[in-house]
């Protein structure tokens, strides 16, 4: 589904969020849980958007937008006139349906076959990994690695295996982090 204006603006309004919180100012705790619970809804209503009931979702994203865009332009207003204009402007494209940002697209993949009693972890990486260097971890820490695609790996495994196997597979991630 293309993105609903809705949900540009929930990306304005993250992005300002995450902009004001490098300024260092100080942000109401009940403002990112609106902004999740908003994306939630949203994410609920894009299932099937002709469905009478998630329809009624529409108000609730509204009401959460609202109040977060309120909340969030108060505290750009103390940056100063011209950042909360900058701000407006993009919220106004946004609402106006114009894109503003490139949704990610990619679909949950639900992972059917987990073993009884295993627990299960999925781990996404920027860039393809190569798969030995996994199964050796995956032996040490007795836990089974399934590549469902080059940057996309699921564990299954006892809960403390998977734990640990997670620690060393972290120095990857740390791998694929550009430098500033």
């Amino acid at each position: 589904m293309n993105d609903l204006p809705l949900e540009q603006t929930w990306m304005v309004l993250v992005e300002l969020l995450t902009d004001l919180r490098k300024k260092n100012v100080e942000i109401d705790p009940s403002i990112p849980e609106d902004i999740r619970m908003a994306k939630t809804t949203i994410n609920f209503y894009k299932v099937n958007p002709a469905d009478p009931e998630r329809m009624k979702e529409l108000k609730r994203i509204n009401d959460f937008i609202n109040a977060v865009q309120d909340k969030l332009l108060d505290l750009a207003e103390n940056e100063g006139k011209e950042y909360r204009l900058k701000w407006i402007e993009k919220l106004t494209k946004a609402s106006r349906g114009e894109k503003i940002y490139d949704a990610h697209q990619e679909k949950s993949k639900f992972v059917v076959g987990a073993p009884p009693g295993f627990s299960m972890v999925r781990i996404t990486f920027k860039a393809p990994i190569h798969e030995e260097r996994l199964q050796e971890i995956a032996e040490y820490h007795n836990v089974i690695i399934e590549f469902q695609t080059d940057t996309l790996i699921v564990i299954y495994g006892d809960k403390a295996n998977i734990q640990e196997s997670l620690k060393e597979i972290s120095s990857f991630f740390k791998e694929q982090i550009e430098p500033v």
